[in-house]
């Protein structure tokens, strides 16, 4: 199976987990799915000021910022890997 149909196998793994996990690792899953599926964020992040959720999700991708899609792909298949676990 090809990394993108195994990725893709993840995501739709990751919405099945028995429990929903923690804040943090709700953080990472979107992270790693935005760098896998579009790469290096371009925006400064969010307009409102105020929307803290909007903020923290923008701040955890900006953090990932360089890393391959490839690469984002496979972190998040082992971190679904590990949750269903």
């Amino acid at each position: 199976m090809e990394l993108q149909e195994v990725f893709q196998q993840a995501v739709a793994n990751s919405k099945l987990l028995s429990s929903k996990p923690d804040n943090d690792v709700l953080l990472q899953l979107y992270s790693l799915y935005k760098q896998a599926t579009e790469g290096d964020t371009t925006e400064t992040g969010p307009s409102n000021p105020f929307d803290f959720v909007a903020k923290f999700k923008h701040e955890a991708w900006a953090k990932l910022k360089g890393v391959t899609k490839e690469n984002a792909m496979q972190q998040y298949i082992d971190l679904v890997t590990k949750l269903k676990g």
